[in-house]
């Protein structure tokens, strides 16, 4: 089987990456995070998001979300969601489970939120009966491949604040929406609006290990016990943040996140000429969906592996990931090519 579209998670990890975990595998230091990696580590998120920043490392995409969560939330509260989003589909109750809140998904627009769509949740405060709106939470990018422009962002954050609640970022494909934007991150984060930003990593070429950034430190009196409750304090924790050193090193995730999105661009602009293939969404950063002919879907993932998105529309999604070559876009769609010929047939 050839790499195929099923998602960046499939990706191999960078070399620079492993090379860094190499040089960190030398001697003792301190576990838990008291060691020199992880504190520059932490030292070089402040340099991004400001001095401010409370930042916690810890194993995945799941587990910064939870943390984030439950770090602003009691379990009277509720967190309002897109429908879509992956702590509503992809996280086996996790949120639900380990924060005790009620999750309101609402129907996004291209994967996002917007305040008119979320406004029918804004209610009940102060109302025993009801649980409380405490979050609302967004990804950057979206489960759609769509990317929230900085403006929709702070119309979020304004919203929320307006009504005494945070807004939460996922940002597992956070470098890949900073690359679409040809933004800093902390322009459509921080200065956005957003209270905690989940900062992903492994999407994009590190092998494991995320972030949960905190712009208020306020919020984080209780942080580090939740991290440990929940499984997400690693003892050997240098190896996460000699990960993240190597990662921001000469803008390493610039580079990965930008091949990975051009990859899908390429792809997007040969599948889009082909009659028969509807893309489906805007192409912001490094997934493509699409319509495609349901005869053929077997046989084509068979070939080069990805996921249906809505089997109803025959809608199916590919990404792309640092480690694409260009060969394989043009070997998938002149596959896709010879198969509708053949169906036709």
């Amino acid at each position: 089987m050839k790499k195929g579209f099923a998602s960046d998670n499939n990706s191999g990890v960078h070399p620079a990456i492993l090379k860094a975990m190499s040089e960190a595998n030398h001697g003792h230091v301190k576990g838990y995070g008291d060691d020199p990696f992880t504190q520059k580590a932490i030292g070089a998120f402040k340099e991004k998001f400001g001095q401010e920043t409370e930042v916690f490392f810890v194993f995945n995409g799941t587990g910064a979300n939870v943390l984030g969560l439950s770090t602003v939330t009691r379990s009277f509260h509720s967190i309002i969601c897109a429908e879509t989003a992956h702590i509503e589909e992809d996280e086996c109750g996790a949120p639900e489970k380990f924060t005790g809140c009620k999750l309101l998904p609402v129907e996004p627009v291209n994967g996002k939120l917007t305040p008119e769509r979320i406004q029918h949740h804004l209610k009940g405060f102060d109302f025993e009966h009801h649980s409380q709106p405490r979050v609302i939470s967004i990804s950057q990018v979206t489960e759609m491949g769509t990317v929230y422009q900085p403006e929709e962002i702070r119309a979020l954050a304004g919203l929320a604040h307006q009504n005494n609640m945070l807004l939460h970022m996922d940002g597992a494909r956070i470098a890949n929406a900073a690359v679409s934007l040809n933004l800093e991150f902390k322009t459509f984060t921080k200065d956005c609006g957003v209270d905690v930003l989940s900062f992903g990593g492994t999407k994009n070429g590190m092998m494991m290990g995320e972030a949960v950034l905190f712009f208020n430190p306020e919020l984080t009196t209780y942080t580090k016990y939740l991290r440990k409750q929940s499984m997400q304090l690693y003892s050997k924790m240098r190896f996460v943040g000699a990960q993240f050193l190597a990662y921001f090193e000469n803008d390493l995730w610039k580079e990965t996140a930008t091949h990975a999105n051009k990859m899908a661009k390429l792809l997007e602009a040969h599948v889009s000429k082909i009659p028969e293939i509807k893309i489906t969404q805007p192409v912001d950063a490094n997934g493509v969906f699409a319509e495609v002919p349901p005869e053929i879907i077997k046989t084509l993932q068979q070939k080069f592996f990805f996921y249906m998105w809505n089997e109803k529309r025959s809608e199916v999604r590919w990404m792309t990931s640092f480690d694409t070559t260009e060969e394989e876009i043009y070997e998938f769609v002149e596959l896709i090519k010879k198969l509708i010929k053949k169906s036709s047939n």
